[in-house]
């Protein structure tokens, strides 16, 4: 095997490179640049932004939400290739994701009643 077989593949990661540079480029140099106290205020998680005080901690909460929603995203993950060749499987396939799901469903009822879901 030649290294010219693999040519296209270096001119195409060379392209998709080149193409990923320049678009980090032109928005940097295009985009407007207006910061405003609104912009720099806390987003969603509630956390001013900056730098925490030495020795100070984020709550271990958004820790626990972000696993959350690793779990749920990793299920999705799962589903796909499942329902690619649900046909295949048949009931076996049917009966597995039922115990795949009523885990995660056990999973996600257990930490809704802990009080994982709340935002305090």
């Amino acid at each position: 095997m030649s290294l010219s077989a693999f040519t296209p593949i270096l001119v195409m990661l060379i392209l998709a490179l080149a193409f990923a540079g320049g678009s980090l480029m032109a928005s940097a140099l295009l985009r407007p640049s207006r910061p405003t106290r609104t912009k720099s205020s806390a987003y969603e998680s509630g956390i001013e932004p900056g730098k925490l005080p030495q020795g100070e901690r984020y709550p271990a909460k958004f820790y626990l939400t972000a696993m959350l929603f690793v779990v749920f995203d990793v299920e999705v993950i799962f589903l796909y290739p499942w329902a690619v060749v649900f046909r295949q499987l048949a009931l076996f396939g049917l009966v597995e994701m039922a115990i795949f799901i009523g885990l995660i469903g056990i999973a996600y009822v257990y930490d809704w009643k802990r009080g994982g879901l709340e935002w305090d």
